[in-house]
């Protein structure tokens, strides 16, 4: 009996050295001392703490099971990177996290960089991971006004990609099964619409395992965050929904070239669809005459008088209005542009051969003055 007495009275004592040391580190009252009380004490606690939670450390650190871009900016702290990386659903224990690294003197090296976050690695591993500068990843660019199958093309050419090009093509046309739910331009997407659009043309930074199913919804996310609400009211505002928006800016992006001239050019597509004018744009014949192999090409230029008799749904030289859909992926000016466009009396614009910006546009308001324009450049 007396000696359960004392093995009490030494772990109830044992159990308040551990909880004074706890409350009292936690509350900054302790601080470093030239003997090492204090280190000591907090080295004691944190010992203890991570070995009631080792099992912890051997699990994955956050619940997701995609790696995901992370950024650790220049001066973040580490209860800050830990709160990111909670909010980005990386990490879901974020005061072992913090204990593991002040217990291993982690948290003053964590290093600010781009990095790409696993949330199936470990505490230990994460913590590694972000105190070193290298960061392995690959990178893919896509160019503002491409289509579908240029995208595709280009994954496929790519060495540094590993993207599986032809899953990558079929889910962009919907061929293969992808959720749209988490996207919100998905409601209104007519339900025989493909991706052509909606893939955001950026430079994408992934981890070397990515797959097509990453990459398009990186490209949709990208999508969604980019259109702001307040260009989605400047649609609405025109009377446009967000599909006819997107093909609108899809066909500003084709046809200019100087980035100034995209909210006129928008100016000049309203003016004719308010008039029931004929939008008359090249690139919507290019786009269902598709791959020229004499050019190697998606885009056949120069186009012919027969070219323009071409009988498809998205020749705008036989039928008045908006395409069924977009034709290329519009670049965010563009985007911009059919939300804000210029208020403008032009109906028409030709390329102009004497201006002195190359792929600038000389823009009229009756078409004898069209013709005109036309004249000087032949």
């Amino acid at each position: 009996m007396v000696r359960t007495v004392l093995l009490l009275v030494v772990l109830t004592a044992c159990l308040s050295a551990a909880f004074l040391f706890y409350f009292q580190w936690r509350g900054g009252e302790i601080v470093a001392r030239s003997d090492g009380r204090s280190l000591q004490a907090r080295d004691i606690y944190l010992q203890a703490y991570l070995a009631a939670n080792a099992d912890e450390l051997e699990q994955p650190a956050g619940n997701g099971f995609t790696p995901a871009p992370f950024i650790i900016a220049p001066g973040e702290s580490a209860d800050t990177i830990a709160a990111n990386l909670a909010a980005a659903g990386l990490l879901n224990n974020t005061e072992l996290f913090l204990n593991y690294l002040r217990y291993h003197s982690l948290d003053a090296r964590l290093e600010a960089g781009e990095y790409i976050v696993d949330p199936q690695q470990t505490i230990p591993q994460m913590a590694a991971a972000l105190t070193e500068a290298v960061v392995r990843e690959e990178t893919v660019r896509f160019v503002e006004g491409w289509r579908l199958e240029q995208m595709a093309d280009y994954l496929a050419n790519n060495p540094t990609a590993n993207i599986d090009a032809s899953q990558f093509l079929a889910i962009a046309q919907r061929q293969a099964a992808f959720d749209l739910a988490p996207y919100t331009f998905s409601a209104g997407l007519p339900a025989t619409a493909t991706l052509e659009g909606y893939l955001f043309p950026d430079t994408y930074r992934m981890p070397p395992e990515a797959d097509a199913v990453y990459l398009v919804d990186l490209m949709l996310r990208t999508f969604d965050r980019r259109v702001t609400a307040e260009m989605r009211q400047g649609y609405r505002a025109q009377g446009l929904t967000m599909h006819q928006a997107v093909t609108l800016a899809a066909i500003v992006e084709r046809e200019a070239v100087v980035a100034t001239e995209r909210p006129i050019i928008a100016g000049v597509f309203y003016n004719r669809l308010a008039q029931g004018i004929k939008l008359e744009a090249d690139p919507t014949v290019q786009y269902p005459l598709g791959y020229q192999p004499d050019s190697n090409s998606w885009w056949k230029s120069p186009l012919f008088l027969t070219d323009l008799e071409l009988d498809s749904p998205y020749n705008t030289y036989r039928y008045v209005g908006l395409p069924p859909g977009p034709i290329a992926n519009p670049s965010l000016s563009s985007l911009e542009a059919v939300a804000s466009p210029v208020d403008t009396p032009f109906i028409f614009f030709v390329a102009d051969c004497t201006a002195g910006v190359p792929g600038s546009h000389a823009f009229s308001t009756t078409y004898e003055e069209h013709l005109a324009n036309v004249q000087r450049c032949r």
